[in-house]
């Protein structure tokens, strides 16, 4: 539910680049450069959708090999809606609102989803299963930022009026910092797998 919003701004901007709308100041920059955004769009896409469904404990254990083949597929997604939203940081010009702060902080979630999916990979490569569950869930609530986004602009907007460029950096900040801390939440709630309690209760005793 919280991708709609932004799937169908997405969806949007691609009729937008299809359909040969008026270049105005706002979307300027992407028919200057349309592929990053493009890249961004439909892997963002296919990462919200598909990936929501890896987290059903249903589903991961009654159809593990359903699990292993998406996961394949959205490992690339999600690696490409990150590097490609790093790219447009980098080097698309700035929308307007937007100033250093937010830059940065695109900058900072957005690596830290590239190298959360790069370490839930490495954790399965080991074997790690929960280790891989919790790396995987922490780069898609960053990659989920955009619908949380919606919800704290909207807020903000009706709480003090239309955001300055510092608050809009806050209000956007924030919905990552929401998205990691239920994460953060979900992954210390879930009980402890008898291997890893173990490991921890030898490590507390050396």
């Amino acid at each position: 539910m919280l991708s709609v919003i932004p799937l169908a701004g997405g969806a949007y901007r691609l009729s937008q680049l299809a359909g040969g709308m008026a270049i105005t100041p706002e979307n300027a920059r992407f028919f200057a450069s349309p592929l990053p955004v493009i890249v961004h769009i439909v892997s963002v896409s296919l990462y919200a959708i598909l990936g929501a469904f890896q987290f059903v404990p249903r589903l991961r254990q009654r159809r593990n090999r359903w699990h292993r083949i998406v996961g394949r597929f959205l490992i690339p997604c999600g690696l490409a809606a990150a590097l490609s939203g790093l790219w447009m940081t980098l080097f698309y010009p700035w929308p307007k609102g937007d100033g250093e702060i937010l830059y940065g902080l695109r900058l900072l979630f957005g690596s830290a989803m590239f190298l959360s999916i790069l370490l839930g990979v490495a954790a399965i490569q080991r074997r790690d299963y929960t280790q891989h569950g919790d790396w995987m869930l922490r780069g898609y609530a960053i990659g989920m930022g955009a619908g949380t986004q919606v919800l704290t602009l909207m807020a903000g907007a009706l709480i003090v009026g239309p955001p300055s460029e510092l608050s809009r950096a806050v209000l956007m900040g924030a919905a990552w910092v929401i998205n990691l801390a239920v994460a953060e939440w979900i992954i210390r709630k879930r009980p402890v797998p008898p291997v890893r309690m173990a490991s921890t209760v030898v490590a507390h005793l050396q």
